[in-house]
């Protein structure tokens, strides 16, 4: 692994506190997960909150009522797409595979709205695992690092596999998701606090020297 990339994952790893998902049974993590697409982690976090308590487990999710679990999820986006998919999910995960979540990124995949970063985070998580979920934060701070010069997360995944040491796969998300929303912002990044202001090729701390 190139040493000024450790160097920086491992400043941020000493400064960052990673996002977290809230929960552990591995079937909340990846219906959370679905939820999150295209929506801020606070309201994530509230609606998954809120449905957990009206339907506690994958059988009454399965057998919920599709009006009241739209208007359950209601604040996020996408909230009648994802209603469907997540009672789709409740009822695969019951029929196909005995209530449990499988370990196995292709069959993940098959589930309605699962990519591969929704699996990726699953596997990382839930089953600990070496994967890296790249969503809009890691592939767009990747690429201002300078780590990658890649056009999708897709693409950023597989670069980020060649050059990052494996026993930083899991975190990797978790740590440059908090970094993005607080610091490496997508406009007016907060390069004065950044602590990688003088590695970084994107900062604007070094291009004044």
């Amino acid at each position: 692994m190139n040493e000024k990339y450790e160097m920086m994952i491992k400043r941020l790893i000493e400064k960052i506190k990673p996002h977290e998902i809230p929960f552990s049974e591995p079937w909340k993590v990846l219906i959370s997960t679905v939820l999150s697409q295209r929506t801020k982690d606070e309201t994530t976090a509230m609606v998954s909150e809120r449905l957990y308590k009206i339907y506690p487990d994958l059988e009454s999710i399965s057998k919920a009522n599709l009006d009241h679990l739209e208007n359950v999820l209601k604040p996020i986006g996408f909230y009648r797409e994802k209603a469907k998919r997540i009672r789709e999910i409740a009822k695969i995960l019951i029929n196909e595979y005995n209530g449990k979540v499988p370990e196995d990124k292709d069959l993940l995949m098959k589930l309605p709205g699962v990519g591969t970063k929704t699996a990726n985070i699953v596997l990382s998580i839930s089953f600990k695992k070496d994967y890296i979920a790249v969503d809009t934060h890691v592939h767009r701070i990747s690429n201002r690092l300078g780590w990658v010069k890649t056009k999708t997360p897709e693409e950023t995944e597989i670069e980020l596999e060649k050059i990052i040491d494996k026993k930083y796969w899991k975190i990797l998300n978790g740590i440059l998701v908090e970094f993005g929303k607080n610091i490496c912002k997508p406009v007016n990044p907060k390069c004065e606090i950044c602590p990688l202001n003088d590695l970084c090729p994107s900062s604007k701390i070094v291009a004044k020297k």
